[in-house]
């Protein structure tokens, strides 16, 4: 297969944690033409897995969805892509709280100005949408594609308003949307703010962890390498203006988490740990039904979760001297 006949996928937010795998995933099969689209410059292979891999069917762009759309567009009109995968948001929860206008400016403002100016390109075969399942609040129970949305955080509710905007388009343009939403991600190359690598790191570092709440917190944490694979499965065959929710079979108290990894580390939990404050609008719970790609896709978690967490340890021990180097709490940009 020449380059020719390899299909067109523009990745934007090809610097995060999920779409950087996404587009290693991609990459390894040969199969695709991948442009990758983020508002930073590349970061290194340290968060970057497809940086290990040929560039031949690799091309990076540097656009900003809130301030580069006019470039954007011409980028997109001139590759004619057949997918565009969407991972560009605004996503943290806690920060959410202290600029919740810039939150709804690219979760809400800008991907509806994207999505309008898409909604007429005939070479689109399937825009895919990476939502989340905060937009629900509290999951708990069976909460299925079509449970009413229920947003507690600024955050939340900035990809819940962008969500209903993309389905106007669904609804009276024919958009060829599909929705993911998929639970907690881990995985090594993950931001080092995030519970697991944070976790290692101050295990490694002699600092203590904090729970926060004491870590009650129910997740439903999942290799980011089958999320990569639903979303795949998504965008190749999945039926335009559904939503599908990717998850493993149960959740997990974050508490019991870190016991996890402290044992996995021999340290102990209660030397380790420290509890602190709940976080503002923080769920009890996110535990979602997935039987619905299970069931149109053949799609199921496949890395267990003691494999995904020696994984992670092993990512941070084999490239420590970088991680040293490198901010451990997350830094917001505008």
């Amino acid at each position: 297969m020449n380059m020719k006949q390899k299909r067109k996928i523009i990745v934007l937010g090809s610097n995060s944690f999920s779409g950087s795998d996404f587009i290693d995933l991609l990459l390894s099969e040969g199969k695709y033409q991948v442009i990758g689209v983020s508002r930073s410059p590349e970061k290194t292979d340290l968060f970057l897995p497809y940086k290990k891999r040929s560039h031949i069917d690799f091309s990076f762009y540097m656009l900003d969805l809130n301030k580069d759309m006019h470039n954007m567009l011409d980028l997109i009109h001139s590759v004619q892509p057949s997918y565009i995968v969407n991972f560009a948001a605004q996503s943290e929860v806690g920060p959410s709280w202290k600029n919740p206008g810039q939150w709804f400016q690219t979760n809400a403002v800008s991907l509806t100005n994207l999505v309008h100016a898409l909604k007429d390109c005939q070479f689109l075969e399937r825009y895919v949408h990476i939502s989340s399942p905060e937009v629900y609040g509290t999951c708990s129970g069976n909460v299925s594609e079509d449970s009413p949305m229920n947003p507690s955080t600024p955050y939340a509710a900035s990809k819940a308003a962008g969500d209903m905007s993309l389905f106007t388009y669904v609804k009276n343009y024919n958009f060829p949307m599909v929705m993911i939403r998929s639970t907690n991600v881990y995985g090594a190359h993950q931001q080092l703010f995030k519970i697991i690598p944070r976790s290692i790191i101050y295990i490694k570092s002699g600092q203590a962890i904090e729970l926060h709440g004491g870590g009650n917190a129910v997740k439903s944490y999942i290799h980011i390498r089958d999320i990569s694979k639903g979303e795949r499965a998504a965008m190749l065959y999945g039926k335009n203006g559904q939503i599908y929710h990717f998850s493993p079979d149960k959740g997990i108290a974050v508490k019991d988490l870190v016991k996890i990894i402290c044992t996995k580390m021999n340290v102990s939990f209660e030397q380790a740990t420290k509890t602190v404050e709940e976080r503002l609008g923080q769920d009890a719970a996110y535990v979602i039904d997935s039987s619905k790609a299970r069931k149109e896709f053949d799609w199921k978690p496949e890395i267990s979760f003691d494999e995904g967490i020696d994984a992670v340890v092993q990512w941070i021990e084999n490239r420590w001297n970088d991680i040293q180097k490198e901010p451990i709490e997350y830094r917001h940009k505008p």
